[in-house]
């Protein structure tokens, strides 16, 4: 039985999102229809899709992709910044109960994608950043999100 998750967000413009994603995953959507959008993914397994209209911000805090090591971190945020897209650094942060490296990109509807790598379980919250989870956009600069 395959099983591949499924994430639909709404997006205000579907032209400017597809172009997004398609930097952001590194290939071209499977599907483009008026208003509709899906990329179907192998690495990592998922079935997303855009749809144009309806209320974009809908609760959702953040989204992620998590990769095997620091090392494929830095390499998608090389991919991405050749791709002319701004990524943020926050490496070796404590954040949901794991040490992490990771960067940060926002798309066009001010979606946050994570990708991180886990370094360590962390046992306690304690020494976890004020922002873990979230990103304060006026302490973010070219390779620092203001995370400690």
């Amino acid at each position: 039985m395959l099983l591949k998750p499924h994430v639909a967000i709404n997006v205000k413009d579907l032209n400017k999102s597809v172009v997004f994603y398609t930097q952001l995953f590194g290939v071209e959507p499977v599907k483009v229809r008026p208003g509709y959008a899906k990329f179907d993914l192998e690495q990592p397994a998922l079935n997303f899709t855009l749809n144009e209209g309806g209320e974009v911000s809908g609760g959702l805090n953040h989204l992620g992709i998590q990769v095997k090591s620091t090392e494929d971190v830095l390499a998608t945020k090389e991919r991405l910044q050749k791709e002319g897209l701004t990524t943020f650094d926050e490496m070796n942060t404590t954040c949901c109960y794991a040490r992490q490296d990771k960067i940060w990109v926002t798309s066009p509807d001010g979606h946050r994608w994570e990708v991180f790598t886990v370094l360590a379980d962390s046992e306690d919250k304690s020494n976890e950043s004020p922002v873990c989870c979230t990103l304060d956009e006026s302490k973010q600069t070219e390779t620092d999100c203001g995370c400690s």
